[in-house]
């Protein structure tokens, strides 16, 4: 069966997101972000580190179709939209814990299009976290069962998701998935992976 990712978004308020917004830093990517412009899969994996390149590498290596990333405010978009340094701050003026409509009714409505555009014998699938509903909730409203999510995630936090997707990756191996509806989002903590050779 046929699979489109959808990926959960890095933070931007945290201490690599200050680093990222300086005006006066210089590395390539920050003045790239205030001139031209950079895709968002690089500011994310930036912002994110292990954990979103993991999940862009996966999603690039087992989707059958493009990727999209969750955004706060412009709902979903593909890895290569780019997005400059106005753009990133604004990111960080939603709170998706909170429900807030500049969040939900963008992701509703690139959802729904999504929805409209898959074929059946194509499922959809959360690289992110269940065990809230910030992301889910509206997914599941709208994908129903065709939304999963790999199962080797409950348990695990966001560095041990980014090596176990890079380490999939390697090994050409993809991961089981379950519907996120009716599933156990919480579980005990799996052992530590091995450190990667």
């Amino acid at each position: 069966m046929a699979h489109v990712f959808l990926l959960s978004p890095a933070r931007v308020d945290g201490r690599r997101a200050e680093i990222l917004l300086n005006p006066r830093a210089t590395f390539e990517i920050a003045a790239r972000l205030r001139s031209e412009g950079v895709p968002i899969g690089d500011v994310f994996s930036f912002l994110s580190g292990l954990y979103f390149r993991g999940k862009l590498a996966y999603a690039r290596r087992f989707g059958a179709a493009p990727a999209f990333v969750i955004t706060t405010d412009r709902g979903l978009v593909t890895p290569d939209a780019r997005v400059r340094h106005e753009d990133v701050r604004a990111f960080g003026d939603v709170d998706i814990a909170a429900a807030d409509e500049r969040f939900t009714n963008p992701l509703r409505r690139d959802a729904e299009r999504i929805l409209r555009e898959l074929t059946s014998e194509t499922c959809v699938v959360l690289l992110g976290s269940i065990a809230t509903g910030k992301y889910a909730d509206v997914l599941t409203s709208v994908f129903g069962e065709r939304l999963l999510f790999p199962t080797d995630f409950v348990g695990r936090g966001d560095m041990s998701r980014g090596g176990l997707l890079l380490r999939c990756v390697d090994e050409e191996r993809e991961l089981a998935y379950q519907p996120v509806i009716g599933a156990v989002r919480r579980g005990v903590r799996p052992p530590k992976l091995e450190r990667r050779r």
